[in-house]
């Protein structure tokens, strides 16, 4: 959990396996997650082509509890186009240390309990709540489980496992959650080395209540996997620190 929800990730994740069969071996492409309410207790998961062509097919899937609808997630699965102008401008990943080296910003017992499945080190950045002048943080992320594959599903597991960089400019907790989540796909078949994938967030704007934040996933190689976005709703300090 997160709070009071499914972490995101996690929920991104289930959407993408109810809606993967309907992709006809499509690889995906892109994604848009909207976290309309808390998801937790039973819940179910409502699939369906919304359109399909010659090489995309778009597919819904409703994250349905107990309080209604939780999620909605729009997938865009395509097969390759050959033939077509290839030009190749990610970020490039930055400097890095070697992951022995680093420290773990959330130590086993703090932070959320959804952080107990992944191993996290702190590559660079000011770690949340600490009253940084900077929101720009970059994490090497892997599944605790080592079992998991590289795959699409298990890096949407993953991708959302870095705070929110604007935590970093509260010097406490403060009440925050993802309201959207879009994700570009760079590559048909995500891999990596022994689970670790290096993500750069960096909040580009804090104002009125709400963050916008650029997000940026490589693997171990420095290969660019995965560019999304984020809007970030920021409700204020936590009660206790008021």
């Amino acid at each position: 959990m997160q709070g009071r929800t499914t972490y995101g990730g996690l929920t991104a994740a289930l959407c993408h396996e109810a809606g993967r069969p309907l992709a006809q071996g499509r690889p995906l492409r892109s994604a848009q997650i909207a976290f309309i309410g808390p998801v937790g207790g039973q819940i179910s998961l409502d699939a369906a082509v919304l359109r399909e062509g010659k090489n995309t097919i778009f597919v819904g899937v409703d994250v349905l509890g107990e309080k209604g609808i939780g999620a909605r997630a729009t997938f865009v699965f395509g097969t390759a186009r050959p033939g077509t102008i290839t030009h190749l401008a990610a970020p490039k990943q930055p400097e890095i240390s070697p992951i022995d080296t680093l420290e773990d910003p959330f130590p086993r017992g703090i932070g959320p309990a959804f952080m107990q499945n992944f191993d996290v080190k702190l590559e660079f950045g000011p770690p949340p709540m600490s009253g940084a002048d900077a929101a720009d943080i970059g994490l090497w992320m892997r599944h605790g489980d080592r079992e998991a594959k590289d795959d699409v599903t298990a890096l949407l597991a993953i991708g959302d496992v870095p705070p929110p960089a604007a935590f970093s400019l509260f010097a406490g907790p403060a009440r925050m959650s993802s309201m959207n989540w879009s994700v570009d796909v760079l590559t048909d078949t995500p891999q990596t080395e022994d689970g670790w994938w290096f993500a750069r967030h960096k909040a580009e704007t804090l104002k009125d209540g709400y963050s916008s934040q650029a997000m940026s996933l490589w693997n171990a190689n420095g290969d660019p996997i995965m560019l999304s976005r984020q809007t970030i709703a920021i409700f204020g300090v936590s009660p206790s620190d008021q």
